[in-house]
Formats: C-alpha cells, sequence, structure tokens
C-alpha cells in the first residue's frame, strides 16, 4: 500500500508564504515524477508544479518566479514553497506521484488526501 502524506497547509495573508510537504510511504520501487495540483471550488483540478528523478521541473503559467518545487530522492519527499500568494492561490493542494511497485507491469498515478490553502486578508 502506497500513501501520500501532505502537510503544510493552512491560512495565509496575501504576500505571505507557505511551504507544502509530500511524504511517500510504502513499497513502491521506482518514481518517475512527482508534483503538486490543485483544485479550486468549482474548477477542474490544475497542475502546480512537477519534478522528474533527474530534476527537471515544469510549472503552471500563473505560479511561475513565486513557487519552487524540490524533492529528495532518497527520502521520497517532495516540498512546494509558496511565496508571494494571492487570493487566487486559495484550493485544495494535492501531492501527486507516478511510480511502480513493480516497473515491468508498468506506472500509475498516487494521489494523496489534499491540503488546504487559503490565502486571505
Amino acid at each position: 500500500q502506497v500513501q501520500l502524506v501532505e502537510s503544510g497547509g493552512g491560512l495565509v495573508q496575501p504576500g505571505g508564504s507557505l511551504r507544502l510537504s509530500c511524504a511517500v510511504s510504502g513499497y513502491i520501487v521506482s518514481i518517475i515524477r512527482m508534483g503538486w495540483y490543485r483544485q479550486a471550488p468549482g474548477k477542474e483540478r490544475e497542475l502546480v508544479a512537477r519534478i522528474t528523478t533527474f530534476g527537471m521541473t515544469n510549472y503552471a503559467d500563473s505560479v511561475k518566479g513565486r513557487f519552487t518545487i524540490s524533492r529528495d530522492n532518497a527520502k521520497n519527499t517532495v516540498d512546494l514553497q509558496m511565496n508571494s500568494l494571492k487570493p487566487e492561490d486559495t484550493a485544495v493542494y494535492y501531492c501527486n506521484v507516478m511510480g511502480s511497485m513493480q516497473p515491468s507491469l508498468g506506472y500509475r498515478d498516487y494521489w494523496g488526501q489534499g491540503t488546504q490553502v487559503t490565502v486571505s486578508s
């Protein structure tokens, strides 16, 4: 059983910062990619940022220059540093991992339970 446990969400004022963390536990042999998605009320889930095993990153245009994703391959953790937060960043943030317990059988997405980020004065 693979589990993704997120932490670090909360309430912050506009212009503030938060750091989200996600730890992957359980039997997972190989991870290709780790990332963060978010879903605001009434909207579809969207990519925020992701990072490959080799450190290649991509970000949503709306967060470029403000958010930074990082990962620790040895610990199977991925963090999202969020600076200069805006009210429109308010959403539930989900950790995502593409990995496999048996690579010869393929890879799949795993998801965390989500953590709420609210940006409001």
